[in-house]
């Protein structure tokens, strides 16, 4: 593989030759801004045989870096050996970024090359600024991929469906008319999309373009007197035209969108996100924009009374699944059986299809056993694939999608007798998980000033984490979504009720063993809102399964973490049994969630 990717990155450069381009620069990116990809956009990965869903390639003419983030160093140091490919961790302080690399290594009068339709207005704006400082011209038009990826992938063509509002609780009309409102109220007349979660999210449509992400591949332009969906005109049946049409909104080819926006008229005020739309199509609309946070997008985040009662639904199908999963793990290694990482993902999907309103998982199960558990967001594949032994630790992350809603959770499991460095690591990674879940918060309360909560037993222990801590979750969606979320770096959305967001501190010791502990968490009112000191808001946790009681050291707890884990888990039991099948399985569930007591 690494000849391969040494003779692409080497056609690449000849183009670069041929156009006079010094470097150039290849995002994880497509003219959505999505982070998770059709197979047609998938540039990156094709150049540098990198599979994580974070990076950038850079390639000058004597070399090639790939930046990405702390979650996948393990994995891209393991998958760039030998393509001659340099690995550049972000975020470190040694590590520059991009453009002071660029700035540093080309000289004067250089020009960097990018396909404007995979880089933001924004992106474009923040590269064309560092560069010129140090007298390097931008090209936005240099986009030489479909000369050498022969067999390209054609754009997704999988058909749209209608996701029923008795499961997203609003219909696309009104919603329409909410972000239309919005975006009056910041002087625009109309609003063009290009996220496709927020399109999906709009109109009530879904498809199955990108893996994992029930969404469908299209641009969409609204205004009071007209709409227009932007996508493949096969993906649309009858069907689905009819209830566009119901909602007022035409269909248009994808391709024709560049054309459309150059032909609006010239008062008319355009409302764009200039993180989500490509350079290329903002400089079609010019004048016309009018530039703004997403209106969609924190309308998205706070769930309907419908959708909270959908997720809670699909969380209790969920937790059913995962008793049959890890029962079926156990009785494996028990009878000495061959059991793979692998073998765990296909297991993971089996008994998550049998039940209802299953549609297809919300991301690729990272199972690690082991040392694997170290690599953030690992990917079994048939190479890699470790035989799971009964002992040491599992670490499982998964996720559905369901009509009613999005699951994600990831669990640490011993499979034999835990050392006592596994059971400190696995505690205190609980003791911060605790800790937020029952974090009480004021109005206005932003994620990263609840993120701390989570590290401070960590801290304490000469201990962290590079990533998140939690992040904000789709409905029947993304997995990921914002515009909240709880990390260390700065979060400019308050969090709010109805708002869903993830829960996972962690601890990866390379080599060793990785811990991660979620659940998912929505915002709510306290009963502490008081008139002197305004609102207040508290989590409640969704996410239905036992944690493990055996990796949990009683010693460093408090009397009040081991009352609300003993009250998780008498929740997880009281609504999971009746949903049961068999008294196998309420025997199991019921040893997993027994009270701990000191």
């Amino acid at each position: 593989m690494s000849t391969i990717i040494q003779s692409r990155i080497e056609q690449l450069r000849a183009l670069m030759q041929q156009s006079e381009i010094s470097a150039v620069v290849i995002p994880q990116a497509d003219p959505h801004q999505s982070e998770y990809l059709a197979e047609h956009w998938q540039v990156r990965q094709w150049l540098s045989g990198f599979t994580g869903s974070a990076g950038t390639l850079v390639v000058t003419a004597d070399r090639a870096l790939l930046w990405t983030d702390s979650r996948y160093f393990l994995q891209a140091a393991q998958q760039l050996a030998d393509t001659g490919i340099e690995l550049m961790k972000e975020g470190l302080p040694e590590t520059p970024s991009i453009e002071q690399w660029l700035c540093a290594e080309l000289p004067a009068g250089s020009t960097v090359g990018v396909d404007g339709m995979v880089f933001s207005l924004a992106a474009v704006r923040r590269l064309k600024s560092a560069l010129a400082a140090s007298d390097i011209t931008l090209e936005t038009t240099f986009s030489p991929i479909d000369k050498i990826w022969s067999g390209r992938p054609s754009l997704p063509d999988d058909a749209i469906f209608i996701h029923d509002e008795k499961y997203a609780g609003e219909s696309a009309s009104a919603k329409i008319n909410r972000v239309l409102s919005l975006a009056a109220d910041a002087k625009a007349d109309s609003l063009f999309i290009s996220a496709l979660d927020e399109i999906a999210w709009i109109l009530n449509i879904r498809s199955t373009d990108v893996n994992c992400n029930p969404v469908a591949t299209a641009f969409l332009y609204l205004s009071p007197g007209r709409k227009v969906l932007f996508t493949d005109e096969a993906k649309v049946d009858d069907k689905v035209r009819a209830y566009l049409a119901d909602a007022a909104v035409d269909v248009a080819p994808y391709d024709s969108v560049s054309r459309f926006l150059a032909l609006l008229p010239k008062s008319d005020r355009v409302y764009i996100e200039p993180e989500r739309t490509a350079d290329t199509l903002s400089a079609v609309l010019g004048a016309h924009a009018v530039e703004g946070a997403s209106v969609v997008a924190l309308p998205k985040a706070v769930k309907n009374d419908v959708q909270i009662a959908g997720v809670k639904n699909a969380m209790a199908r969920d937790g059913v699944a995962l008793v049959k999963l890890f029962m079926e793990v156990e009785r494996r290694l028990q009878a000495g059986e061959s059991l793979t990482e692998l073998d765990m993902a296909r297991l993971g999907t089996l008994y998550r299809s049998q039940g209802a309103l299953y549609v297809d998982d919300s991301f690729e199960m990272i199972a690690g056993y082991g040392p694997h558990g170290a690599i953030v967001h690992y990917s079994a594949t048939e190479e890699s694939s470790s035989e799971i032994k009964p002992e040491g630790l599992l670490l499982v992350d998964s996720g559905a999608q369901y009509f009613d809603g999005t699951t994600d959770i990831t669990r640490t499991v011993a499979l034999g007798e835990p050392t006592p460095q596994e059971r400190r690591d696995f505690t205190l990674v609980m003791k911060g998980h605790i800790a937020l879940a029952t974090a009480i918060f004021p109005e206005g309360t932003r994620g990263d000033q609840l993120d701390a909560l989570a590290r401070q037993f960590l801290w304490k222990n000469g201990l962290t984490y590079l990533h998140g801590t939690g992040h904000g979750v789709g409905h029947f969606l993304n997995v990921h979504e914002g515009p909240q979320s709880i990390r260390l770096n700065h979060v400019n959305v308050g969090l709010r009720p109805g708002m869903i967001t993830s829960n996972e501190p962690g601890i990866y010791r390379a080599g060793i063993h990785g811990i991660r502990c979620e659940n998912l968490i929505l915002c709510v009112p306290s009963d502490l809102s008081n008139e002197e000191f305004g609102k207040f808001y508290q989590f409640e946790t969704l996410t239905l399964f036992p944690f493990d009681l055996k990796l949990f050291d009683l010693s460093i707890m408090t009397d009040e973490e081991i009352k609300w884990l003993n009250d998780y888990h008498e929740h997880v039991r009281k609504t999971l049994l009746p949903l049961l099948e068999n008294q196998n399985q309420r025997d199991w569930l019921t040893a997993k969630t027994q009270p701990l007591c000191r």
